[in-house]
């Protein structure tokens, strides 16, 4: 069996597990437990935690498109910390961050939290995309913070689908339109009718009945 084979059956049961225990005593809690969700790549280092992480592809498979990365940042320090990249090792796309308001950078809040991903949200866009990984592997993740350091995690691989397409790359490519390849131009005017029917060049003016040369010079001798 392949490792994706194998990170996929070990989510699939997750979520079961996960499923069977909340049906025992979700009905008596917050109806907002019913919304099960798989359990997502999460590290603790010093005073940072980053929690439910992935790595979030085109909805389709192989549309060519950017990628993106989603995660929650906790920052359980006394001082504020600078998101200064998410590199993903292994592959080519950098990845480029962008602040929920403004074009400055992402900052954690000291006693605070950032969201990544999602509307009004900070976002992580894998600008070339993510053709190194296929949906369902575990890619590693590394966030450096400006007083942690380097943050790094196992994160898996989705589509924007279902819950996830919510989170998923704002950039959709739309399929490329097709051109009907019909013959309609070539039979509709063909060049060979246009020429006879609108203006002959041989019979529109003949040269010679138009004004004969001899009856002209005739005439103007009388």
């Amino acid at each position: 069996m392949s490792r994706s084979l194998r990170r996929g059956a070990l989510a699939a049961t997750a979520i079961v597990i996960s499923i069977a225990s909340l049906s025992a005593c979700g009905a008596g809690n917050d109806a907002q437990t019913l919304g099960v969700r798989p359990d997502n790549a999460a590290v603790t280092v010093d005073d940072v935690k980053i929690q439910n992480a992935l790595v979030i592809t085109q909805p389709d498979p192989g549309a060519v498109g950017p990628a993106v990365v989603s995660a929650t940042v906790f920052n359980n320090g006394r001082t504020q910390q600078t998101l200064e990249s998410i590199t993903l090792p292994g592959t080519v796309g950098a990845v480029k961050l962008k602040a929920a308001e403004g074009d400055g950078p992402i900052v954690v809040p000291a006693g605070g939290s950032v969201v990544i991903g999602g509307a009004g949200n900070a976002t992580a866009t894998v600008e070339g995309g993510l053709r190194e990984a296929r949906n369902g592997d575990a890619q590693k993740v590394v966030f450096k913070l400006s007083k942690t350091g380097e943050v790094s995690l196992d994160a898996f691989v989705v589509p924007a689908q279902g819950y996830f397409k919510e989170y998923g790359p704002a950039e959709i490519p739309k399929p490329p339109a097709t051109t009907p390849t019909t013959g309609a131009t070539a039979t509709a005017t063909p060049t060979g009718e246009a020429g006879h029917g609108a203006t002959p060049s041989g019979t529109a003016t003949p040269t010679g009945t138009a004004t004969p040369t001899g009856e002209a010079t005739h005439a103007a001798g009388h």
